[in-house]
């Protein structure tokens, strides 16, 4: 498993395209958005300012690019491309194939959190103590596995011609449904009740909690792992199902 984590990551790191959209991309939005905002008005419900409570979103999405659009395309090409099949001759179980997919997705996310954090603080002058940095970047990143287990998911779900739009589909309304892109506070109640209970959600909370020097709330967590393993079962499942058929 490994050796499998080993080649996922330099093969992403060769990838311009997807390095762009999973590193460069979120800087750019947060800049975009947040760019004209002062450093006193708060998000209305949250008690963060809008750089602060853009910042996390922004590397939430960020690390939800990484892990999600790399990890669903890949595997849907790789099916397709009979690179899968050569890996079942291997002594590499189904659980390992997932996790392995899961963590070097992870892997490559980590800096996209980092930049969006290194962009918040120079350029809208950002300011958290030493251990709210080490504990955003811990618990984002953390949080990021939950949505590479959904993009094996999605991998082995779709055909590589019903990937793409299927991915986008969950991807930006998870993202905009979950508050990543407007504060879910703004949304009416009944849109309010249902976002509560998405990952991304529940992913963003993780990050503003640490940012207003508290907990991550347990309601968060146990919606996470959850989803979780909602996500690594249905992928390890539609693993064994695809060797089946194979």
């Amino acid at each position: 498993m490994n050796s499998l984590i080993k080649l996922e990551i330099t093969r992403a790191l060769r990838n311009r395209k997807f390095l762009f959209f999973s590193v460069v991309y979120p800087s750019a939005l947060f800049l975009l958005i947040a760019g004209n905002a002062d450093s006193t008005t708060k998000v209305e419900g949250t008690g963060l300012t809008l750089p602060t409570f853009f910042m996390v979103s922004m590397a939430s999405f960020g690390a939800l690019t990484a892990v999600l659009m790399g990890n669903s395309e890949r595997i849907a090409k790789e099916r397709e491309s009979g690179w899968v099949r050569q890996l079942r001759l291997t002594p590499l179980p189904g659980r390992g194939y997932v996790l392995g997919k899961t963590a070097s997705a992870a892997v490559i996310s980590l800096p996209s959190i980092v930049i969006v954090f290194v962009v918040a603080a120079a350029v809208k002058d950002v300011r958290l103590d030493a251990w709210q940095w080490l504990a955003l970047t811990g618990v984002i990143w953390a949080g990021s596995f939950v949505f590479a287990a959904l993009g094996v998911a999605i991998g082995y779900l779709a055909s590589g011609d019903a990937v793409r739009p299927i991915t986008m589909i969950v991807y930006f309304g998870l993202s905009m449904l979950g508050g990543l892109w407007i504060p879910s506070t703004t949304f009416p109640g009944w849109l309010q009740d249902i976002a509560k209970w998405l990952p991304t959600h529940a992913y963003a909370a993780l990050g503003q909690a640490v940012e207003l020097g508290e907990a991550p709330h347990a309601k968060d967590i146990a919606l996470l792992v959850a989803f979780f393993a909602l996500f690594a079962g249905g992928a390890a499942w539609l693993y064994r199902k695809d060797t089946l058929k194979a």
